[in-house]
């Protein structure tokens, strides 16, 4: 079975080539919503049959998060946005930070690990900016980072992939010199997760994250916290709520429809990429699969790309150290407008900042931005064929 037959959306033969935004979702995906929302659409803790199953899917979804994190279960939390999940740590940190101490975010940056970080600078804390290397198409040197950081720095910001550039920082690295000074380190998984699987315990992070709706599930998110740290972060939570339960990340109800939408995409991954492998063996089996058919036409895309007339391409111009996320523009074009045009012959892509604002500020590109294409692993030759064209249609 051919992989597209596994994702509804793409029966009609519009090509989605936005997935940075968000992505398709599998059949299974879809399956799990409707079959809770039928037979089971209640709360968890309780007895009867209907809470004891929500009780079950809650359960399941954490388990298989922490495999898909590589971490233990009692170290991921539930979400309904990377964005508000890293507001609740923001609030946790500035009961912690003093005046005086310094954070340090890097360039590339989606505003969901930014503006949370930003906010601390109310109680005092200094915000540096570990700049990108644009004469090397935005890549981020660990050792620009080493002589960025001090005894005073307390966290350290770094995306896993950059949602607009698509470049992948050592994020390794980055965790180690976070660690030499005492710091904490944070990583944005939310464009990485979709392309490749991650593992928090060989990032060497304390704290990492990922919106599941870019990895073909439902609007939902994740955090993970190194257990070790959870009982320090001071949150807002109800009374009873133990300080070393991840709990305290989560007021409010779960939105277990979702979760159940979760276990199904995962169920997809393992099933039909993963060999039908159980657990994280079934996730590296499938992600093996995702990378050999991204990796293809990343390649071909980043060649025909650049030999658009016109076309600029921001970013790594070669395969290496990036995923399938191509940031550009027409000259003398708006990109809304090229984007618009796009539309018009059945290819979705975006146009202006996608919260970047870091990246586009530094590349001259405020306000309008840049088109945007991002390729998924069901992404078709067809579809980069008709961007291609579309591209070089517009005038």
């Amino acid at each position: 079975m051919l992989i597209q037959t596994h994702f509804p959306a793409l029966a009609n033969g519009f090509s989605f080539l936005d997935n940075a935004a968000g992505a398709q979702v599998p059949k299974q995906c879809i399956e799990g919503i409707t079959q809770f929302l039928a037979t089971s659409s209640c709360n968890v803790g309780m007895p009867y049959p209907g809470s004891r199953a929500a009780t079950r899917v809650r359960e399941r979804a954490r388990e298989e998060t922490a495999a898909f994190f590589n971490c233990k279960p009692t170290e991921v939390a539930i979400g309904p946005s990377a964005t508000a999940l890293t507001f609740i740590l923001s609030r946790a940190f500035s009961r912690l930070f003093s005046e005086g101490d310094e954070v340090v975010i890097s360039e590339l940056e989606h505003e969901a690990n930014a503006s949370p970080w930003r906010n601390l600078q109310e109680k005092g804390v200094q915000l540096r900016v570990w700049k990108a290397r644009w004469d090397k198409g935005g890549r981020l040197e660990p050792a620009d980072l080493s002589a960025l950081v001090s005894p005073r720095t307390k966290l350290v910001a770094v995306t896993a992939a950059a949602n607009s550039l698509g470049t992948t920082p050592d994020v390794a690295a980055a965790a180690e010199i976070a660690h030499s000074v005492g710091a904490w380190c944070i990583t944005d998984l939310v464009h990485y997760s979709p392309h490749h699987l991650p593992d928090v315990r060989a990032m060497g992070v304390d704290m990492a994250f990922f919106s599941a709706y870019k990895v073909f599930g439902p609007h939902l998110a994740f955090l993970y916290v190194r257990e070790e740290l959870i009982a320090q972060l001071p949150t807002d939570k109800l009374w009873f709520i133990p300080e070393d339960s991840l709990l305290k990340f989560e007021p409010g109800t779960n939105n277990h429809e979702g979760l159940a939408g979760w276990l199904g995409t995962l169920a997809y991954l393992r099933d039909e990429l993963g060999g039908g492998k159980p657990g994280r063996e079934g996730l590296i089996e499938a992600y093996q699969q995702i990378e050999a058919l991204e990796q293809p036409l990343l390649e071909q895309a980043l060649e025909r790309l650049q030999q658009i007339p016109g076309l600029k391409l921001y970013g790594m111009p070669s395969p290496r150290g990036r995923v399938g996320t191509f940031c550009f523009n027409l000259e003398g074009q708006p990109p809304l407008r090229v984007a618009e045009r796009l539309a018009q012959v059945g290819v979705g892509v975006a146009a202006g900042h996608y919260y970047a604002t870091m990246p586009m500020q530094a590349l001259g590109l405020w306000p309008d931005g840049a088109i945007r294409a991002s390729i998924a692993h069901y992404t078709t030759q067809t579809d980069l064929d008709k961007l291609i064209a579309g591209l070089k249609g517009s005038d």
